[in-house]
């Protein structure tokens, strides 16, 4: 791979994550001013934006709606509603940090289903990184020692509806439309937390509401935009470490914007949660160059073989015109004699 291309694409990573660090940090402003299910339909709504870039010019907007597997896009869509409600109300209660340690449990129960529901067999190295997130997350959290709210809840709801809305999208297979799979996100959002923020939905009042509700929007649906574009200029596993790079802005946010500086604990606990990722991205890594090489030394070993075979047909054909050759000089000296 060209590596200014890879490079382009572990910046847009970066980028993608700095969005949505920020567009969490907006809905958290917005806290005791909006209902969360009223902040999370923004979410839906100006993920809208993004349908015109992810379109193909074969595509019809109607493609949304249609998919080869009904089921997974309906898992899909209230998967992504619990996770955008549940998200929003962990920021608007808990500290930036603390809600991102929580969700960042979702490899741990990714790996638990793929294990039950897929049958995927797993290494001892990834259950090594999940058993690793969930200590540093223990050490955040401190259960017995801090008192646990509704909070620390919804930020293990949405990791839980995440890690649920991965399977749905393996389940479903390669051949759903990307703006089928990416549609159920939008649907999923726009109807649940629509239906239900009209008990206590208000109009947003003064442009100050109006540009947080937008920041939380647009730098959601811009983040997933630009998640797509490094995807498709990087390998999956070449833009997994910089998902890390979102606690950074988690703590840098929570610290300057919300003056709620970390303790030591916590802090201990953030380093453990980022080790255990890094340990899987490395995994993954170590993997990843391994089937590379063995993908090398393949072609390598093809390329001999068939030098060789051409060698050895080349003789063959030598040997071969070297016999039509005698045969022909003693067809003429045949008759002579």
């Amino acid at each position: 791979m060209d590596p200014k291309t890879l490079f382009s694409g572990i910046t847009l990573a970066l980028g993608a994550f700095a969005s949505f660090a920020i567009s969490d940090a907006f809905s958290k402003l917005l806290g005791g001013q909006l209902d969360p299910f009223e902040v999370a339909f923004s979410g839906g709504v100006f993920g809208l934006l993004l349908l015109p870039f992810i379109r193909k010019p074969e595509e019809s907007y109607s493609d949304v709606f249609r998919t080869q597997e009904p089921g997974m896009w309906v898992l899909r869509a209230f998967c992504t509603f619990t996770a955008t409600a549940a998200s929003v109300e962990a920021f608007m209660l808990l500290p930036m940090p603390e809600a991102l340690s929580l969700m960042f449990l979702m490899p741990l129960f990714v790996t638990i289903l793929s294990v039950v529901l897929l049958k995927e067999k797993v290494t001892s190295w990834a259950w090594l990184a999940v058993v690793l997130g969930f200590i540093g997350v223990l050490i955040v959290l401190r259960p017995g020692v801090r008192a646990l709210h509704f909070g620390h809840l919804c930020a293990l709801i949405a990791a839980v509806a995440n890690a649920v809305s991965v399977i749905a999208y393996r389940l479903a297979g390669q051949d759903s439309a990307r703006l089928s799979l990416f549609g159920s996100s939008l649907v999923g959002p726009l109807v649940g937390n629509g239906l239900l923020m009209w008990a206590h939905a208000t109009w947003p009042h003064g442009v100050t509401m109006w540009v947080y509700l937008f920041g939380y929007g647009f730098l959601a649906a811009f983040g997933q935009f630009l998640m797509m574009m490094a995807t498709a200029r990087a390998p999956a596993n070449r833009v997994a470490l910089p998902q890390y790079s979102q606690m950074v802005w988690g703590v840098a946010l929570s610290y300057l914007v919300f003056h709620q500086p970390l303790d030591g604990w916590t802090f201990v606990g953030i380093l453990v949660v980022t080790l255990s990722g890094l340990l899987n991205w490395i995994r993954q890594r170590i993997r990843y160059e391994r089937m590379a090489l063995r993908e090398r030394l393949e072609r390598m070993h093809a390329r001999k073989a068939a030098k060789a075979a051409e060698k050895i047909a080349a003789k063959q054909a030598k040997e071969q015109a070297m016999r039509d050759r005698q045969q022909a000089i003693a067809d003429k000296i045949s008759p002579t004699r």
